[in-house]
């Protein structure tokens, strides 16, 4: 994982994780690399009680089950986990909303997902890269397992600010299965850390609001931007 995508998981576990008693946890996209850190490091690191499964669709380091599809995970039953996580794969899964249905699927009744995938950056095809996030995402998502018989709610969603290290701003989204429960969920990590834009919680109330991207907010893209339109008006 990128610099900000191991802090945004951090916080993640740091607020909810406290939730549940030795939680069942599936990491969906589970693949690393040797000198990578994983979700396993940061889970020791915090030295709870926690049960793993690493889902991937191809065989490697750091995977338990191999789905033979990604849109029917028919290897797993239905409400099986209270925690699953997906850090930068969303963007390379083609039909990334079938997905999200099978997650939703084998999460127990008041089980969370989490989800971190890019809201820009590099073109990094593994083996594709199809999809970029922005700050209504999860809530769309949330209408379209509504209109697919689940009754989900989105506790939180926000765009983190970047690193330099990898130049990516991660668009971060926590779901809770069955909305019944949200009585049992408290905290949030826009309510704690502030170092993000738009942010929206469980009333879909919006925080640090930013019609533009971290990077439109620079001062070196606000000039060249300047110098752009004198030169496309010279080119005229």
């Amino acid at each position: 994982m990128h610099s900000s995508a191991i802090l945004n998981l951090e916080k993640f576990f740091s607020i909810y994780l406290k939730n549940f008693d030795n939680p069942k946890i599936l990491d969906f996209g589970s693949q690393s690399l040797s000198d990578h850190i994983g979700a396993k490091v940061l889970l020791d690191k915090m030295n709870i009680n926690y049960k793993y499964t690493g889902v991937d669709i191809e065989k490697g380091n750091n995977v338990d089950i191999v789905l033979e599809d990604p849109y029917s995970f028919k290897e797993i039953p239905d409400a099986a986990y209270d925690v699953i996580i997906s850090t930068s794969v969303f963007e390379h899964v083609e039909f990334f909303w079938l997905t999200y249905l099978e997650i939703l699927r084998i999460l127990k009744p008041n089980g969370v997902f989490y989800f971190n995938v890019p809201s820009n950056g590099d073109f990094h095809r593994w083996p594709t890269d199809c999809w970029r996030f922005y700050p209504d995402s999860g809530n769309a998502l949330i209408n379209w397992a509504k209109k697919n018989s689940f009754n989900p709610i989105l506790l939180e969603s926000y765009v983190s600010n970047q690193f330099l290290e990898c130049g990516w701003n991660d668009f971060v989204s926590v779901t809770l299965k069955d909305e019944k429960y949200l009585s049992s969920f408290n905290d949030r990590i826009i309510y704690k850390y502030k170092k993000f834009l738009n942010g929206i919680d469980h009333n879909k109330k919006l925080y640090n609001f930013s019609n533009k991207s971290e990077d439109h907010k620079n001062w070196g893209f606000r000039l060249w931007y300047r110098i752009r339109k004198k030169i496309d008006k010279i080119k005229k």
